[in-house]
């Protein structure tokens, strides 16, 4: 398998929250401090999924509308401000905005750099994110990645796994679906891009099975370094 994507694959295409960037430790130790100003006694680790979640569902009913796309920063405020006041924490505004602008800063996994350094001497790599374009751009000087593309879903109108943001990205790379490798640490994103005509890279850092869709990944590696093991 792996010969075989590589005499095909011109582009790495990644999805950055989670994947390239680590959401979870990050927004902890951002959260664990404001929690406990707040004298919020639950687990700030909790809290973090419960908002991861809460923001992935409603990309997916905005999705769903087939409506006018809701940036990504107003689909966080909302999803924080709705997890802040299901868990009784008096917040304001400017807190709930100054929460969500912290996914800007988030850093790679320790991994990442080196890993992605090697594969960028066989492929272009290239960034395609639920993330609005400005977002995406603040984050460029925390990450530190130098990716030859980053691509905001919001050219297509909608969110992943939606098949138009993967058709788009592409496009706008001027590569046919079967020359993407996609790789992202999220089923959802994996079955996505395969269901889109792309190939799938599975980053199960967690250990987790992936479910029987019929849009199964190429590849599924324990991490980055993992992978440029097998694509260099």
């Amino acid at each position: 398998m792996t010969d075989t994507l590589k005499d095909t694959i011109k582009i790495c295409m990644f999805d950055q929250y989670g994947t390239v960037v680590d959401m979870q430790t990050g927004l902890w130790e951002v959260a664990v401090d404001f929690l406990k100003a707040k004298g919020w006694k639950g687990s700030a680790n909790e809290f973090v999924t419960w908002w991861r979640r809460t923001h992935f569902e409603n990309s997916m009913i905005d999705a769903l509308l087939h409506r006018e796309h809701m940036p990504y920063r107003e689909i966080g405020h909302l999803s924080v401000r709705h997890v802040l006041t299901r868990a009784r924490i008096a917040h304001t505004e400017d807190e709930v905005r100054w929460l969500v602008s912290c996914i800007e800063r988030l850093k790679c996994f320790p991994e990442v750099p080196a890993a992605l350094a090697r594969l960028q001497t066989r492929y272009k790599l290239v960034v395609l994110s639920n993330g609005d374009p400005d977002m995406l751009e603040e984050a460029k000087k925390h990450h530190g990645i130098p990716f030859d593309a980053v691509i905001s879903v919001a050219e297509a109108n909608a969110f992943k796994p939606h098949r138009a943001t993967y058709e788009v990205a592409a496009r706008k790379m001027g590569v046919a679906m079967g020359e993407v490798l996609f790789v992202a640490n999220h089923e959802f994103d994996c079955v996505g891009a395969k269901a889109a005509g792309m190939r799938a890279a599975f980053i199960d850092r967690r250990q987790r099975p992936f479910a029987g869709w019929p849009h199964q990944p190429d590849l599924i590696l324990p991490s980055m370094t993992a992978l440029a093991d097998a694509m260099v």
